[in-house]
């Protein structure tokens, strides 16, 4: 299975999570027990979904910083969970290189939502990654 697949299946997770209030372990379970994924995807999926919500403060702080005109509570729901998703990816996956975790991010969205969304994704990821936060892991390589 590619990274793809397991990005999709963590914001299920996180959107399960975030929608219906479920609890963070059970739904990880539920997730992996139905999927079928190498170790090497498990560990992957398990570092998106429970490092996101271990930083969710943060990282909602500082998507609050860029959102012109919004709230990150009042964003839509599959929106905001792959923002956050995709900026955990972005300062804390240094192996992954920013454009494939945008570019992933963007292509989630327009599954889950639409090209108007997909656009506000890229230009609030966009421009975290061009701030000055290239300083604290986020790679535009």
């Amino acid at each position: 299975m590619k990274r793809k697949q397991v990005r999709e299946q963590a914001f299920k997770t996180l959107f399960m999570i975030d929608m219906g209030k479920n609890n963070p372990e059970k739904a990880l379970f539920y997730t992996l027990d139905n999927s079928i994924f190498s170790a090497g995807e498990r560990l992957f999926l398990k570092e998106l979904v429970l490092g996101t919500l271990e930083k969710l403060s943060e990282l909602d702080d500082l998507l609050s910083r860029y959102l012109i005109n919004w709230e990150v509570e009042r964003l839509a729901a599959p929106v905001r969970t792959i923002l956050r998703m995709a900026l955990f990816e972005l300062l804390f996956s240094e192996e992954i290189p920013a454009a494939v975790t945008i570019n992933e991010a963007i292509e989630l969205t327009k599954s889950y939502q639409d090209e108007e969304a997909a656009r506000f994704v890229n230009g609030v990821l966009d421009r975290i990654r061009l701030s000055n936060l290239n300083s604290e892991g986020v790679s535009d390589s």
